[in-house]
Order: structure tokens, then C-alpha cells, then sequence
């Protein structure tokens, strides 16, 4: 019977008990496929107790994040809860913080991970919670690994600023440049790294844009307003070509090159991510 329970119907009944998926999958073994059945027997053993609290909406929450001491890691995730009232609830909040520990370490899904906990502090609280997203970053090279929250919560930035020599990772001045950037990330809300990594389709519906708006004008010039066009598209996107939040005369990447001199070293943003709640 094991062989014809799908993961859709697995994933199903988890929705619908907020149990975890090995759990959910015995009790469909168990009821042969009914789902019915199944929640009758979770609920049966006490497991399903968030049941009717899993079908409601979980728009509101936090976002957390943690970073080992030696920057070698970091996490971030997004937890949802049902109210803005659960989620400055210092319970819940500690529950985020505490998954945002543990997802430093974990390479998947948080949610399947914690799956009974969460269940257990759906039951506690009241309200439903979904883990909604999580990542890591593991540092394989020398360099930093940085987050930041934000609006309590509602915006988090997790980065990892890249350097060539592991002294200069130990550098505080290495470590605030890594906290501004994240900063920065907040503020600023960049959506690629740099213009190499913006998708070609996107390039292209960009460029046809601007060309009809100029449409008439000679094929020369046509080409200079468009890529003038292209160039403030990638400077509001790309994350090294914005203007830096905190000196409005230097741009990321030459606030790199700066703090670099500075080090005598050579520094690079390896990658990033920026978490808004709900989106």
C-alpha cells in the first residue's frame, strides 16, 4: 500500500493537520489512502491538534536570522503566524529565533525539519504558523557571512562579503563594511548582484521598451538612448552598481575598491538575499 501514496497526498494531509510528512504518510498507509481516515487517526493520537488552526490564513510574522560568531555561516528565514499580535508575542518571537539557529545548519527545508515543533507551538499559541522560506550561507573561502533585520522584523539581509586573506576577514573594519552593505541591501532592495546575472528575457523587454519610446529618431541615436536607458535600469537593480545608502557620491562597487586599498586586499560580494514578509 506504502508504494501508492504519493507525495501529493502526502503534502495534502499535512496541510490540512499540520503534521509532519512521516507521520502523515503511516496514517494514510494505515487508511489506505483516505484521507479522511487518516486525519481521523492523527487526531486520534493527539498529533493533529492544530488541525482547523492549519487552514487559516498566516500573512503576518517575522523574519529571522542568525550568523555564527566566527562568520562562517548564516540563515534566514521567514516564519508566519496569523496576527501581528502572535508575532510580537515574545514566545513566538523566541521560536524564530531559535529556528533561525537551527537552519544555519540545515541544508533543505527548515519546515520539514520542524514540522512537530511547530506543530506543538501552533497548539500553545493559537494561531496558525507556516515556516514559510529559509536559507544558509556556509563560507568556503576567506570572508564574512553578515544579516541584518530590519523594521522589527519585516525586512532581513543575509550577505557574504568575500575577501583574499583570512587576516583581513578578521579586520573589524572589514566586518562594519559587512554590516553596511547589509544595511545598504535593506534599504536599497536590489534584485541581482550585478548586471551579468540579470536574465536575458528581462534585458530584452527592457530594451524594447525604451526603443519604442524613442521610436522615429535615427538608428544612431536610437542605441545611445537606450543603453543610457539600460545603465539607470541596472543601476536601480544591481546591487554593485548602486549608489551606496550612506555617502551618495560613491557606488557599491567603488566603496569596495576603497575599503579594499584600505586593507590591501581585494574584496568582493559573493552573493546576498533580502527577505520582505509576505512577499
Amino acid at each position: 500500500m506504502a508504494e501508492m501514496i504519493t507525495a501529493a497526498m502526502v503534502q495534502e494531509l499535512r496541510e490540512a493537520t499540520n503534521v509532519g510528512m512521516m507521520e502523515c504518510k503511516r496514517a494514510l498507509v494505515e487508511a489506505g489512502g483516505d484521507k479522511d481516515k487518516a486525519i481521523k487517526l492523527l487526531r486520534e493520537r493527539g498529533m493533529a491538534v492544530a488541525a482547523k488552526k492549519a487552514t487559516r490564513a498566516a500573512n503576518q510574522g517575522l523574519i529571522g536570522s542568525f550568523v555564527k560568531p566566527d562568520g562562517s555561516a548564516g540563515s534566514l528565514i521567514e516564519v508566519n503566524c496569523e496576527t501581528d499580535f502572535v508575532a510580537r508575542n515574545a514566545s513566538f518571537q523566541a521560536f524564530v529565533k531559535e529556528l533561525s539557529a537551527e537552519a544555519a545548519g540545515v541544508e533543505g527545508s527548515l519546515a520539514q525539519q520542524a514540522a512537530a515543533r511547530v506543530t506543538a507551538k501552533v497548539a500553545e499559541i493559537g494561531e496558525n504558523i507556516i515556516v514559510k522560506r529559509n536559507l544558509r550561507f556556509v563560507r568556503q573561502e576567506p570572508g564574512w557571512v553578515q544579516s541584518y533585520i530590519h523594521l522589527g522584523g519585516k525586512v532581513g539581509v543575509l550577505v557574504e562579503l568575500g575577501c583574499g586573506k583570512a587576516a583581513t576577514a578578521a579586520a573589524p573594519a572589514f566586518q562594519e563594511l559587512a554590516k553596511d552593505i547589509t544595511l545598504h541591501i535593506a534599504a536599497a532592495s536590489p534584485r541581482f548582484l550585478c548586471r551579468q546575472e540579470v536574465p536575458a528575457d528581462a534585458v530584452a523587454a527592457e530594451r524594447e521598451i525604451y526603443a519604442k519610446q524613442v521610436e522615429g529618431k535615427p538608428a544612431q541615436i536610437v542605441d545611445k538612448i537606450v543603453d543610457g536607458k539600460m545603465n539607470k535600469f541596472y543601476q536601480q537593480i544591481c546591487l554593485v552598481e548602486q549608489i551606496f545608502v550612506r555617502d551618495q557620491e560613491t557606488v557599491i562597487a567603488r566603496l569596495l575598491e576603497a575599503k579594499g586599498k584600505e586593507l590591501g586586499d581585494t574584496l568582493t560580494i559573493r552573493r546576498f538575499a533580502r527577505y520582505q514578509l509576505g512577499e
